[in-house]
């Protein structure tokens, strides 16, 4: 399923932490986190900020059409030890959503496995059988007219995890160009942010955390 044309954002990067070994990014919705396949997606923020970090490398990464916090290494010892957190589940991640329709009840744990959907791709859709192991915790915020704003802990790290997860509970989150159909779609953007990371710095392994309110 094709995504509309690639039109990313033009405003100055913010960015919210830099030392000798880590670099804290609040990354814009609808700029790709690294190169897409052609010339027409080579824009994106790895690009962007190796222009003024050259040692810049990437460690993890954000949706196309999701903002907020992201970190990237600034030497090689760096991006190993970030990347071992990642994938040991070591660091803590936390989105704000909103989505659509009343979810009930107020706090809860999605446990679905992911994998992608071939013939749809890059959509992923939940399949017992192949599916990787993907989990997400959810805990409402407040309710509004037809729907939720929620803060989303994923456990995992799993492509789309949480718009798919989402979406399974009857719930898709607006605005979403993928998942979401009628009314819910027809929104700005996708109201998905990643509002908090924390994680152990690469250098002394001391508790770090970077925080951005959703623009939404």
């Amino acid at each position: 399923m094709p995504q509309s044309a690639y039109t990313p954002p033009t405003e100055p990067l913010e960015i919210l932490h830099e030392d000798h070994e880590i670099l804290a990014v609040n990354k814009p919705a609808g700029l790709l986190s690294v190169p897409g396949k052609g010339a027409d997606l080579a824009d994106c923020l790895l690009s962007r900020l190796q222009e003024a970090f050259p040692t810049a490398l990437l460690v993890h990464r954000l949706d196309r059409d999701t903002s907020g916090v992201m970190i990237f290494a600034l030497s090689p010892h760096a991006q190993r030890h970030l990347s071992l957190q990642f994938e040991k589940r070591y660091t803590k991640k936390t989105y704000v959503a909103r989505v659509a329709g009343r979810l009930e009840p107020k706090t809860g744990t999605v446990d679905l496995p992911l994998i992608v959907d071939w013939p749809n791709r890059p959509l992923q859709k939940v399949c017992h059988e192949t599916g990787r192991q993907a989990q997400t915790d959810w805990r409402v915020q407040r309710y509004g007219e037809r729907e939720s704003r929620v803060r989303l802990m994923p456990k995992t790290g799993r492509s789309h995890q949480l718009r798919v997860h989402m979406l399974a509970l009857g719930h898709p989150i607006l605005g979403d160009p993928l998942y979401a159909t009628g009314a819910a779609a027809e929104h700005p953007r996708l109201m998905l942010h990643s509002e908090e990371l924390r994680l152990r710095h690469p250098d002394g392994g001391a508790g770090v955390r970077f925080r951005v309110k959703a623009p939404f």
